[in-house]
């Protein structure tokens, strides 16, 4: 067989990346279970039509059929096709219309799974990868502290990742309420098309911008000055009101939408200042998703690392599902893993202290003792070390030498029968310091930091 030839943006971790990966799934999982999330998982597909409601995702969607299906039959019940999910957010939408009957409200939930994408592969961005959303969901109404509450909750989960070396993150937060508010404030009414255009300020500068919103916001020269000064303010306290509060008298755009954004928004960045203090930081720059988000707007970047882009973003949507009676508004925040973990490995910012979950290989004197070595390998096991036999009964050198490329810490020696047929005492050696010591496989455990794999920052010994 030929090699074969690699698939671009699906990643495939090789084992000390997957250890990795898994101590971040684990360690957010663990966040979000604190806070009283409950976990879900739901199925990979969905219908072709409600994957396509969002539209501007319509060239992403991987659709699902049959190598055999009948196209004619697809083609009269167009409800039969189907597509891979391109995020969680659709498929949980559905998810609390079927089972709004059993949920009780608000409810919490938290889930962990790979999402496929049709897009171009480049840095930290992928075709299939893997998504650690959190969202509590109401029925009928849901109230504004749960905007403060999730990004909080985002920061304390990300902040459980900084003994293994994971950077800091701030969190960029917006509210549609303050830049509709401000826009209609000024005269414009297209505010879809002013966020569209300021949204590219990182990519064209404010003068393209102020170009953009000119032709195609329908913004005097004057307006779209306006909007490029709301989009410079920035702070993580209350003088982030004030001085949009000051911007809007200046121009005459203070709405009683603008004061109901800037009242929500000032009580996030007040919140956040007292239980995670320069975590959370107001930007009125962030305009991607506001355009279909109703309130609060969360990106999230890794200090120092700006430029990977958001790893973790969500928001606020008023109509996350609807059944025609009932209204379930939501509020909640995608984690990228694989894109966080790409950066952490990629950058050599932390590393898994061995490769395999083994701590110990016992080895072989003989292929006609292999069954004691196996006895052992079944005792240490019962009480949780992880043990793997020696694959021959070759020279105790050679089998060593096996352990040290697997990066298995210790090697057991089962003791020889003497010449009286009774048992010599077995013998466990560190490979790493040579340090060798008698050992019963009744009793004998390797020391905390040895039993498992530990993921720990690169520069750490």
């Amino acid at each position: 067989m030929a090699r074969p030839t690699p698939l671009s943006g699906f990643p495939e971790w090789l084992p000390e990346g997957r250890l990795v990966e898994q101590h971040v799934l684990d360690t957010l999982r663990h966040a979000f279970e604190l806070h009283g999330f409950a976990g879900i998982e739901t199925r990979a597909v969905e219908p072709l039509d409600q994957l396509l409601r969002k539209g501007e995702t319509s060239k992403e969607v991987y659709v699902l059929r049959r190598l055999q299906e009948d196209a004619d039959a697809e083609e009269q019940d167009p409800g039969r096709r189907l597509g891979l999910h391109f995020d969680l957010t659709v498929p949980f939408a559905r998810y609390v219309l079927e089972n709004a009957g059993h949920l009780a409200f608000p409810f919490r939930r938290y889930q962990v799974q790979k999402v496929w994408r049709g897009e171009r592969p480049q840095d930290g961005r992928f075709r299939e990868f893997v998504q650690a959303d959190i969202d509590v969901v109401g029925a009928g109404a849901l109230p504004y502290h749960y905007e403060v509450e999730l990004p909080l909750v985002m920061a304390d989960a990300l902040a459980a990742l900084r003994p293994i070396g994971v950077p800091p993150v701030r969190i960029l937060v917006n509210n549609r309420k303050v830049a509709e508010g401000f826009y209609r404030g000024l005269g414009l009414t297209d505010v879809d098309a002013v966020l569209r255009s300021i949204d590219k300020l990182d990519k064209v500068g404010p003068d393209a911008v102020a170009e953009l919103l000119v032709a195609e916001a329908g913004a005097t020269p004057e307006q779209a000055q306006a909007c490029l000064r709301l989009a410079e303010v920035r702070g993580d306290d209350a003088g982030v009101v004030a001085r949009v509060r000051a911007l809007a008298a200046e121009h005459g755009a203070t709405t009683d939408l603008l004061e109901e954004g800037l009242a929500e928004l000032g009580a996030l960045v007040a919140a956040a200042a007292e239980r995670a203090p320069g975590v959370v930081v107001a930007d009125l720059r962030i305009a991607r998703g506001l355009d279909y988000y109703t309130g609060s707007v969360y990106e999230t970047v890794l200090v120092g690392h700006e430029d990977l882009g958001s790893i973790c973003s969500g928001g606020r949507y008023d109509t996350l599902a609807s059944d025609g009676a009932t209204t379930y508004p939501g509020v909640g925040l995608s984690v990228g893993v694989s894109r966080l973990v790409s950066r952490l490995l990629g950058a050599g910012l932390v590393r898994a202290s061995r490769s395999v979950p083994t701590a110990v290989l016992v080895a072989v004197t003989s292929e006609e003792r292999r069954g004691r070595s196996d006895a052992v390998a079944a005792a240490l096991r019962a009480r949780g070390v992880p043990v793997e036999v020696a694959p021959s009964a070759a020279k105790f050198g050679k089998q060593i030498r096996h352990a040290d490329r697997r990066g298995i810490p210790y090697v057991w020696f089962v003791g020889d029968d003497d010449a009286d047929g009774a048992a010599a005492e077995d013998q466990v050696k560190d490979i790493r310091s040579g340090e060798q010591v008698p050992a019963d496989a009744a009793s004998w455990t390797p020391p905390a930091e040895d039993l498992w794999p530990r993921v720990v920052p690169v520069d750490a010994g």
